[in-house]
């Protein structure tokens, strides 16, 4: 069973900590993710305060996590005379196998320890930078960060870090990362300072070259960047990158992945890139995506800088999309347990004719939005706007045929019953961009490209003295 720990969901941190630009179309993505995930497993835990401090006790009846590393409190690397120990790295693998719900043997740890002590120096020197600037990430923050977590998995509030103690991960660890990513945000605002706001020629010369481009294909796509420090020996960084595929295609949800390890500044959105032209991607990875076919894990992409992994969610020509965009309502009635569908508890039971009944009384999607509002609205009424082509087959079906105004049949899930109605129907180019749209894509360039800089030179001005690459 696996966490969802990415803190920023869809949109662009960065967009949001501007909060000047909109991403819709990152927005959408996000709902189409949720309804995709329709059958995903949710995951409670119980309730426990939380605070920035560590958390290493484990619950009674529970067996301790074994130690990945023989002594935790060995030093791996000094950055800045700040030093990163054994137990840093050991609790990073162990959050990355909470969040995948992958189990992290010895053998897949010491295959992915290099990276992730390269990424944990990579996160000191950024931790170090967000402190040199006077940049304060408040406990608010952080404590709403958290809260999202736990909502997106259906955990009641203050229960993540009992979760995270009975898998033997520090509530610091996740503590950590949290304030690098929300830190690191405003680090780069302050870089780009009025460079931010795309003005309307820069949005007219691209919407041009848009439409020059017309008819040639373009991917919507999303990235894991593995950074390789030294060309002549990349042994180390494209074995890290294999192992990754390896757990990609055994089931982890790439944009976790992408968020937890991905040098690219996309790990803010899950390692999405959006709708991308031919020409803003390497060459290596368009020879890739042009051959992959939908939702594949491509093999490592060797580009100027390191390695790409690389999955394609969608191909279209440019300025040809046409499809069906729809207004949904939904209800859920959650489970108190998750479901075993040979031996139902009464209360599923209970929940099925509950969901019967509304279904029967919902003539409209107010109507549906009402109940909902009194079944607590564990999940939102209002899902916004999905692209029909871009939800999986099984739901494509069901809402493809629906009439206006008609609730689905219950839809029946381990953690719940769903009704669906579909509120009106349009046809749109969904290949027709927004200026908003392109004004996201501009900035997503800009900040992607600043990012590196600013990785580069703090590596370049900082003093590192590796003791241990195990």
């Amino acid at each position: 069973m696996r966490l969802s720990l990415s803190i920023t969901g869809s949109a662009l941190a960065l967009v949001v900590a501007l909060g000047s630009v909109s991403c819709p179309s990152a927005a959408r993505a996000q709902r189409h993710h949720h309804m995709h995930e329709q059958q995903t497993t949710d995951t409670s835990g119980a309730a426990g305060d939380i605070d920035d401090t560590a958390s290493h006790s484990k619950p009674a009846g529970k067996k301790a996590a074994p130690k990945l590393g023989e002594t935790q409190d060995t030093i791996i690397a000094v950055i800045n005379g700040i030093p990163l120990t054994r137990r840093d790295v050991d609790n990073r693998g162990r959050l990355f196998a909470l969040s995948t719900g992958l189990p992290m043997s010895e053998d897949l740890m010491s295959r992915m320890r290099p990276q992730i002590i390269r990424q944990l120096i990579d996160e000191r020197l950024r931790t170090q930078e967000i402190l040199n600037r006077h940049i304060n990430v408040s406990p608010e923050q952080i404590a709403a960060a958290i809260d999202g977590i736990e909502k997106r998995n259906g955990m009641p509030e203050h229960a993540l870090r009992d979760r995270l103690a009975q898998d033997g991960v520090s509530l610091t660890t996740l503590i950590d990362q949290i304030r690098v990513q929300i830190g690191w945000t405003q680090v780069l605002r302050q870089e780009l300072g009025s460079r931010y706001r795309m003005t309307s020629q820069e949005i007219s010369q691209r919407t041009e070259a848009l439409q020059k481009q017309e008819g040639r294909p373009e991917y919507f796509i999303s990235e894991i960047f593995v950074p390789v420090e030294d060309a002549r020996h990349s042994d180390t960084e494209l074995k890290f990158t294999e192992t990754i595929i390896q757990e990609l295609r055994k089931g982890a949800p790439f944009s976790i992945v992408a968020a937890q390890f991905s040098q690219a500044q996309s790990a803010l959105d899950g390692g999405s890139m959006g709708w991308v032209q031919e020409d803003s991607l390497d060459p290596e990875v368009v020879a890739m995506a042009r051959k992959m076919p939908e939702g594949a894990i491509s093999n490592p992409i060797k580009v100027a800088g390191g390695y790409v992994i690389a999955t394609v969610l969608g191909k279209r020509v440019i300025g040809h999309q046409p499809g069906t965009l729809m207004n949904v309502r939904q209800a859920f009635i959650p489970f108190a347990e998750h479901l075993n569908p040979q031996n139902p508890t009464p209360q599923q039971r209970q929940a099925l004719q509950t969901a019967v009944q509304i279904a029967q009384q919902s003539h409209s999607c107010d109507d549906l939005a009402a109940a909902n509002k009194k079944l607590g609205e564990v999940r939102p009424s209002n899902p916004g706007e999905l692209q029909l082509e871009r939800l999986n087959p099984q739901m494509q079906q069901v809402l493809g045929t629906l009439p206006l105004g008609k609730t689905t049949r219950p839809l029946v899930s381990e953690d719940g019953i769903a009704l669906l109605m579909v509120c009106s129907k349009t046809t749109k180019n969904f290949a027709n961009r927004t200026p908003s749209e392109i004004a996201d894509q501009l900035l997503n360039e800009r900040v992607e490209q600043t990012a590196r800089q600013l990785d580069r030179d703090l590596h370049r001005r900082a003093v590192i003295d590796m003791r241990s690459k195990t």
